[in-house]
């Protein structure tokens, strides 16, 4: 039996790779037949409703549910008194780890809320209308404590603090009293603070940027239903099935068998739907009244209450030779990492300089709590505000020794082969490509008018591999059915058919797709890291290739010949030798017999997927400054990433320019304000000033395709380095504009307009 063709060397003419077909779920979702988490009913539904702190720090004193509880229509109420008691237990969810006492408080706040918007109790009746009428209802006697919200009003030697357990992790010696820094992490190699005594040029600076929030469009909904005999089912929009049933049964303390977790579809997640919110909520409402209780997250309380990206501060100083070499970096940045620890520390430090070969760095992240909802993951956690300030201060080395922005940069670029900080060569990546292709792309000699600047900067992201798990089934008239555990947030189900049919050398449209529940499937990591085509993709493949194993192996049997004389040719075994030489049969003729030739045909694999490959990519954006008012006007904008194969060109193009899009807003224009009371001030779209489309022109994409050997169809993850240059580029275009280092973002306009009015 011949094997599939090798394709990782070169991107050969593959038959389905490259190519741009309708997304198996397109039709569903432009008609609105697709169900979301707001969507689902269940049978005997009952509804429910969370009651949120006004305060971002008080002492629960005490919580009285009677008036509540005597409403007509109201099944239950709970309060952190419901939760079983929590141990600080670590329990992997994905890339990271979750605490399950910290992921379980945050669900229900026990003894203190930590920021406006703490859930605080839960009521389940009959409609939303009286379950909203019950939260009004219940009584909390509160007593409010001082909060923080800055780095330096959490930093402070007198400060509150959120934890009394908390003592700060990575110090030696170990502290002995708690501490609102939860974590100091370094990273470093040689010595920098050397090198940058001896530095010919050194550029140094403080920058700042805001929390931000996702801005996914479908807010947190599930539904659960937890049965008198233990056995419980909940359906949400989410990241990961496997991730609610971890983190749920942990925090409730009942077997992984006992939850069944079906995906629904998610209306956006880019990393904010990697954790639980409602779902243990929902359950203990749901064992309380003995029916399914569905609860959604309001626009307000998905802003007031679910993880935005940690903001932060962050000090730099990077020294270099008078030709451009680098030769020593020292940063120190501080995220703020909400109500508990969990701030991207360290993917921020590990992601700063990696696209850069710099012999001496060293690199300090810290973890600091605040009163805000506890931050959680946004795509490339922690990357967009580390590198941030790096891309700045390049950006002000090259104006400095009147060095090309990108030839600085391609000086310094890290090639394959060189070992990086934590000690691992470089593998076939492509950072010197994308500068390459960004240097001779004609944005990048276009002329610029008055006020305007172009900014350039570079990134990068390490990308995962991890456990993933897929089925391949061939039915009776020869079509495939492919089944995975990770819910389709960026395209996945159409780059799985792609695959399973270039493998299995069929057209895409024999192909179907499908994301089973918790119960049906081997486990699968959530859908984050860049991960899913890459490792579930792998698993697609191999489970392929055992298919037509067993194709051949049925067809030899049917020929009288041994497998090793059959031939897997485009959809079908051929014949070698013997009597049958020249004949085939095809995928649909050997299925519709399998009942006679040894049962189904179909095959499952489970993996740890290795070798993947971080990704790289540079952006340039031109923009227009209004000296009378500070506004930013972005007038062209270009992104080139290296991607590995694009399995799906429109898939890797949208994620490029949507990565873009939501790096633009954040320079631009987004961040969590707080009112005099703690509260967020702007929790919604009108107030929160995401990007639209009259706000961007066109974003073009350059794909450079450099395949990952360690792939058989040579993917890299691509869906989290688009967001990681935008910060940079955006913030040296306007810096070139105005001739003014700027350092804190957004940029919005009162602070450029202050900024050129202080030159002034």
């Amino acid at each position: 039996m011949n094997a599939p063709q090798d394709k990782t060397a070169f991107r050969p003419a593959y038959r389905v790779i490259g190519t741009r077909p309708v997304r198996p779920d397109g039709v569903d979702k432009v008609t609105g037949k697709a169900i979301y988490g707001p969507d689902f009913v269940a049978s005997g539904m009952l509804q429910g409703a969370i009651l949120r702190s006004p305060h971002p720090h008080a002492r629960i004193r005490s919580i009285n549910t009677k008036k509540a509880e005597a409403l007509p229509g109201v099944k239950a109420v709970i309060t952190g008194a419901d939760f079983p008691g929590l141990a600080a237990l670590e329990v992997a969810v994905g890339e990271s780890s979750g605490n399950i006492k910290h992921v379980g408080r945050n669900c229900m706040a026990h003894e203190k809320v930590l920021y406006a918007g703490h859930a605080v109790a839960a009521v389940a009746a009959t409609s939303s209308v009286i379950a909203e009428e019950a939260l009004a209802l219940i009584e909390v006697d509160y007593e409010v404590l001082p909060y923080v919200l800055t780095i330096d009003e959490a930093l402070a030697a007198d400060a509150p603090l959120l934890h009394d357990d908390i003592f700060t992790q990575g110090l030696d010696p170990k502290p002995t009293k708690p501490s609102n820094a939860a974590l100091r992490f370094t990273i470093g190699r040689g010595d920098p603070d050397a090198a940058l005594k001896g530095a010919h040029t050194v550029i140094s600076g403080t920058y700042s940027a805001l929390p931000v929030h996702q801005g996914y469009i479908e807010p947190h909904a599930c539904v659960a239903s937890w049965n008198a005999d233990g056995q419980a089912q909940i359906w949400a929009s989410s990241q990961g099935a496997f991730m609610i049933r971890s983190l749920t049964a942990a925090i409730l303390g009942i077997a992984l068998a006992d939850i069944r977790v079906t995906p629904l579809e998610i209306g956006g997640g880019f990393g904010g739907k990697t954790t639980v919110y409602l779902e243990p909520v929902a359950m203990l409402l749901s064992r309380k009244t003995g029916r399914p209780v569905r609860l959604t997250m309001s626009r307000g309380d998905v802003f007031r209450a679910s993880g935005p990206a940690p903001g932060g501060t962050m000090d730099i100083q990077l020294g270099a030779d008078a030709d451009g070499t680098i030769t020593g970096v020292v940063m120190e940045f501080k995220l703020l990492g909400g109500a508990y620890p969990g701030s991207d520390t360290h993917p921020g430090a590990m992601s700063a300089l990696a696209h850069y070969n710099i012999a001496n760095s060293r690199v300090t992240g810290w973890d600091v709590l605040c009163n805000m909802a506890s931050t959680a993951a946004y795509r490339a956690p922690g990357a967009p505000q580390t590198i941030f300030p790096v891309e700045s201060c390049i950006d002000e080395l090259a104006m400095k020794l009147g060095i090309d922005p990108i030839d600085l940069r391609l000086k310094n670029a890290v090639k394959p082969g060189d070992v990086g900080v934590m000690g691992m060569a470089a593998g076939e990546i492509g950072y010197v490509e994308c500068l390459e292709a960004a240097k001779a792309h004609p944005h990048y000699s276009a002329p610029l008018g008055p006020n305007q600047g172009r900014g350039v900067a570079g990134g990068t992201w390490g990308n995962y591999g991890g456990p993933s798990t897929a089925v391949v089934s061939v039915s009776e008239d020869g079509s495939v059915l492919v089944t995975t555990g990770n819910p389709d947030i960026g395209g996945s189900r159409a780059s799985m058919a792609i695959m399973a049919a270039e493998t299995l050398q069929i057209p895409y449209e024999k192909v179907r797709v499908t994301i089973t529940d918790t119960s049906s499937i081997g486990y699968s990591m959530l859908t984050g890291g860049s991960r899913t085509t890459f490792a579930t993709g792998k698993a697609v493949i191999e489970a392929c290739e055992q298919v037509i194993a067993t194709l051949c192996q049925r067809a030899a049997a049917m020929w009288g010949v041994d497998a090793e004389q059959t031939e897997w040719r485009d959809g079908a075994v051929y014949c070698l030798s013997g009597d049958k030489q020249g004949s085939s049969l095809t995928m649909g003729q050997i299925a519709a017999k399998a009942g006679f030739s040894g049962g189904p045909i179909s095959a499952e694999v489970s993996l740890n997927a290795q070798g993947f490959l971080p990704a790289f990519g540079v952006h340039i954006c031109d923009t227009e400054v209004d000296p009378e008012t500070g506004n930013v006007s972005v007038l062209r904008y270009t992104v080139v990433q290296d991607v590995g194969t694009a399995i799906h060109p429109d898939y890797v193009e949208g994620q490029m320019q949507g990565g873009a899009a939501q790096g633009i807003g954040w320079a631009l224009n987004e961040g969590y304000v707080f009112d005099k009371d703690g509260r967020v001030d702007n929790p919604g779209f009108l107030d929160y000033r995401m990007p639209v489309c009259s706000d961007l022109p066109m974003i073009d994409t350059v794909m450079v395709e450099k395949p990952n050997p360690a792939h058989p169809y040579g993917v890299k993850g691509v869906g989290e380095v688009p967001i990681v240059p935008p910060l940079g580029a955006v913030g040296n275009a306007v810096s070139r504009a105005i001739g003014i280092r700027m350092h804190d973002l957004p940029l919005t306009p009162d602070r450029v307009y202050a900024a050129i009015k202080a030159r002034a």
